[in-house]
């Protein structure tokens, strides 16, 4: 018969992340292994070290090599799927050396390795792993359930006692220590970039205390992690053993090692046991900790010297490590299921507070400590491409709007974006780490980028490593391929960790994104809500034009008979009425020209909404001294009026319906200053400032024109009522008119993007302001030419 020992590649050593620890093709030689065939229980593997030798198994039936123990087996293994083994039963084998105590536990392989059935490779078959573990005599009646069971009932006790997850901690350490024996038990946690910090430890002053001390992620790397999961208990009693190998049948010489990530018995990566040894420990033992299906911890025992613990004492730590982790699990949710209901009751009184606001930022800004304790942030600022709105500890508003100009142009796209080392993902934020070394950021809208940021303080840190961490691989110094080597000096080795803050819970990331969700929706409701005025107002404002129109329009013809006739009237018939007939006709007469001229302007007015615009440049100085020549006409011979007109410039605008507003405006100047021995008008530009509104309201980047007066100006108490339709400040007795005039001045600048405004006191006159666009340059292609100055001013009497 010829034998293949297993053995891995050779460069599967090279590198520890990448080594195939669950394939070594070797066992530890405190006990033996055998494989076998499910379908035909023909044993095809077995330990160097089986009993009697390798032949008398290899090859062979099971139930023919142990026919006490073909009875044990379960008849499901191959349908049933387990992590870990599991243990059978204690039996007593007849060996060449005599009767030996084993304890037996079966599997069955992680994966079965490559192969077709369909095509006869043996290798691709299903597999049973029986692994027989000699139990020392020595220790059988110490670890018995009897001896154990007073302490694992104190131990149920004291979980439910412990207030804390450190108390959790403590007493577990306690425990599995006392059980097994070993000089020092740790409570290893892995954090999320899997770096393991000690947090709990007991020993007997044997072993130096690692307590507080931190492990690097490279000291288990992530397929020894998968195997702490999936198998949750691993023991090592003598870091000195040579390694069995696991023999196997011709047949199977090209098929994979055995996938061992099940056993109890599977030899260990020789770098770590160098690494045990480098750590003073011959003996090891760990129980993974898991919760929820994932690992969360170790359990890890150490001994200086060899050391056995029987399978009754370890299944009893996976008993307790079990309980324990239920527990742990439990504390953990409850912490965080109150710290849930905690922000979201603050959540509740923020969205309230949005909801109460015309613009739901004011809730925001209006409850900042709201804002900061949703998160448990320092400081938070609320920024568009408009506006910044800082809250608390933050930091310059310069700085804040470079994070927003990342965020929009990089990780901006993501709805949420987490960290507590914002200098490593964005370099300049190293400057203000004082102030913001945490960023949790959330867009608040799906069409433009705003957000809302939170930010969280440097909170500097030491940290103790169980050596350094970041030393490099020695090289093989045999000159073969270059190996990992694990670090030989576990000093303390401290770490001053900066620019980093407090780590966000989950719980807070989470409530930040709800209330991103629930922003959402208060924007798009609001959008909707809108949307629907928007529509209504404008079949409103049609409805109403066309109705306007369509009076106005039909109004004129029976204005135009009652003058005509009454004309008639006092022409024809004239001499047959009395004085007092006559004035009632002339009344008349007059009333009936007023409602014309009302009418015309309401139809002026209600096509001013219906017109389109077609605006061009032109020279506003141009247009207004046209008007003014016009309007003069009407005020009389014997009026008095200084005019000043200033550089208007050139305007961007409809002619004819800025020619409209120009005449409305000067006409009511004229009007209103008809009392005055001398009256005085100005027209003129000013500059709007280039961002935000001036104190007028002007919107930035327009030209405002203004018409001042000194008439009998108006009470700035009534200035709301000046644009309105029909509304007027003075009795038609005074002046006469129709209010419809500065109603169609507003809604022509409004329908152009201006804005209208007025000041004025009663007797000290009054100034009417304006804006229009002003039009975007046109290169002079006589740049070099002599440039004609406007004139400063004009006066006319």
């Amino acid at each position: 018969m010829s034998l293949t020992l297993e053995s891995p590649p050779a460069e599967a050593l090279t590198a520890c992340d990448r080594e195939p620890i669950h394939r070594l093709g070797t066992i530890q030689p405190h006990g033996f292994l055998i494989a076998f065939r499910i379908a035909d229980g023909r044993i095809v593997e077995a330990s160097a070290n089986v009993p009697g030798g390798i032949e008398r198994v290899l090859g062979r039936r099971f139930a023919e090599v142990f026919p006490s123990l073909d009875g044990l087996l379960p008849r499901d293994f191959g349908e049933s799927a387990r992590d870990g083994a599991q243990y059978l039963r204690t039996v007593t084998l007849e060996t060449p050396e005599g009767l030996g105590a084993y304890d037996l536990a079966v599997h069955c392989p992680g994966d079965l390795g490559s192969g077709d059935p369909a095509a006869g490779d043996p290798a691709a078959s299903d597999l049973a792993v029986l692994e027989f573990e000699a139990v020392p005599n020595s220790l059988a009646s110490e670890h018995s359930l009897d001896a154990l069971y007073p302490r694992l009932s104190r131990f149920v006790e004291g979980l439910h006692e412990a207030a804390s997850v450190a108390e959790l901690c403590d007493l577990v350490a306690v425990d599995i220590r006392h059980i097994t024996g070993f000089d020092r038990t740790l409570v290893y946690r892995f954090d999320r970039d899997w770096h393991g910090t000690v947090i709990a430890e007991d020993g007997n002053g044997v072993l130096p205390s690692y307590l507080d001390l931190r492990f690097p992620a490279t000291d288990i790397p992530a397929q020894a992690r998968e195997l702490y999961r999936r198998n949750r208990l691993r023991i090592i009693p003598d870091a000195g053993y040579r390694p069995v190998p696991i023999l196997r049948e011709a047949a199977l010489a090209d098929a994979e090692p055995l996938d061992l990530s099940q056993s109890i018995l599977r030899s260990v990566s020789p770098v770590h046991v160098e690494y045990m040894r480098n750590m003073g420990t011959m003996a090891s033992m760990s129980v993974s900790i898991l919760v929820d299906g994932a690992l969360w911890g170790l359990i890890s025992c150490h001994n200086r010297e060899a050391r056995r613990v029987p399978l009754q004492a370890r299944n009893a730590c996976d008993f307790l490590t079990r309980i324990f982790a239920l527990q742990l699990a439990a504390k953990e949710r409850g912490a965080e299921a109150e710290q849930r209901l905690r922000l979201g009751a603050i959540q509740a009184q923020l969205l309230g507070y949005m909801a109460e606001e015309e613009n739901f930022v004011d809730g925001l800004l209006q409850h900042p400590d709201d804002v900061l304790a949703l998160a448990g942030a320092s400081g938070a600022a609320v920024i568009t491409s408009d506006s910044c709105r800082l809250i608390g500890a933050t930091p310059q508003e310069p700085e804040v709007r470079a994070i927003y100009q990342w965020l929009s142009s990089g990780p901006g796209g993501a709805d949420l974006v987490v960290t507590d080392f914002l200098g490593e993902a964005y370099p300049p934020a190293r400057v203000f780490a004082a102030r913001a070394s945490g960023l949790l950021a959330i867009s608040i809208s799906q069409k433009y980028a705003s957000y809302v940021l939170w930010f969280r303080p440097e909170v500097v840190r030491t940290v103790k490593w169980g050596g350094d961490p970041t030393k490099a691989a020695v090289p093989d110094p045999a000159g073969g391929p270059q190996r990992l080597h694990p670090r030989k000096s576990f000093e303390t080795w401290k770490e001053t960790l900066q620019g980093r803050s407090l780590p966000w819970s989950r719980a807070e990331t989470d409530a930040v994104k709800d209330l991103r969700t629930s922003v959402l929706g208060i924007v798009l409701r609001r959008a909707e809500e809108l949307a629907s005025l928007s529509e209504e107002l404008q079949r409103s404002n049609k409805e109403l034009e066309a109705f306007s129109y369509s009076v106005s329009h039909d109004l004129r013809a029976p204005f135009r008979h009652i003058v005509g006739y009454s004309e008639l009237l006092r022409s024809r018939e004239g001499s047959r009425l009395s004085e007092k007939g006559r004035h009632y006709i002339d009344t008349i007469v007059e009333a009936a020209f007023s409602a014309g001229t009302l009418v015309d302007n309401l139809l002026r007015f209600s096509q001013m909404g219906r017109n389109a615009l077609n605006p061009v440049t032109g020279d506003l100085n141009a247009l207004v001294e046209e008007v003014r020549r016009s309007t003069l006409r009407d005020a009389g011979p014997d009026r008095t009026i200084h005019w000043t007109v200033g550089p208007l410039g050139r305007v961007h605008a409809d002619p004819v319906m800025l020619r409209l507003v120009i005449e409305n405006l000067l006409s009511n100047a004229i009007k209103y200053t008809r009392h005055q021995a001398e009256a005085t008008i100005e027209i003129g530009r000013l500059e709007a400032p280039t961002t935000g509104l001036d104190p007028e309201g002007a919107p930035s980047g327009q030209a405002v024109f203004f018409v001042r007066d000194n008439g009998v100006g108006f009470d700035m108490a009534y200035v709301g009522k000046l644009f309105g339709v029909f509304q007027r400040l003075h009795r038609v007795e005074e002046f006469e008119g129709t209010g419809i005039g500065l109603a169609n001045v507003r809604r022509i600048v409004e329908r152009h993007g201006g804005r209208t405004w007025a000041e004025g006191a009663v007797d000290a006159g009054a100034t009417f302001y304006f804006t229009l666009p002003t039009p975007t340059p046109v290169p002079n292609p006589n740049a070099g030419g002599r440039s004609r100055s406007p004139r400063n001013s004009r006066e006319a009497r």
